[in-house]
């Protein structure tokens, strides 16, 4: 069931306006009850995962510029690539060429470009 349009005021002013509601199968473009159903449990663990994801990127972050402090302070290099190398190469056999996006994404948010 959908609600009524706007509401008005005096003289035909919009006093609020309001948002059709809008049904599961509307949100999910299921076409059953049931697929909306599965589908909107499935958005909900995958909103739940990447506010882990989120989490640990941040997590990575701070690990990345401890080591960074470090290896600057010790008169080294800010980027050590032999060891972005293992990196890139243990996300791409892990997920395939995406992966290897997937960490240049992760080292770039983790060091900044170089």
């Amino acid at each position: 069931m959908r609600c009524p349009g706007p509401k008005f005021a005096a003289r035909g002013s919009p006093l609020r306006t309001e948002e059709p509601s809008m049904t599961v199968t509307d949100r999910t473009g299921a076409r059953t009850d049931e697929a909306a159903t599965v589908i909107d449990g499935a958005r909900e663990r995958i909103d739940a995962l990447d506010d882990r994801i989120i989490g640990l990127v941040q997590e990575r972050m701070a690990v990345s510029a401890v080591i960074q402090d470090a290896r600057i302070a010790s008169g080294g290099r800010r980027v050590n690539l032999s060891r972005e190398n293992e990196i890139l190469g243990r996300f791409r056999d892990a997920l395939g060429t995406p992966g290897t996006s997937l960490a240049m994404t992760l080292l770039e948010l983790s060091r900044g470009r170089i």
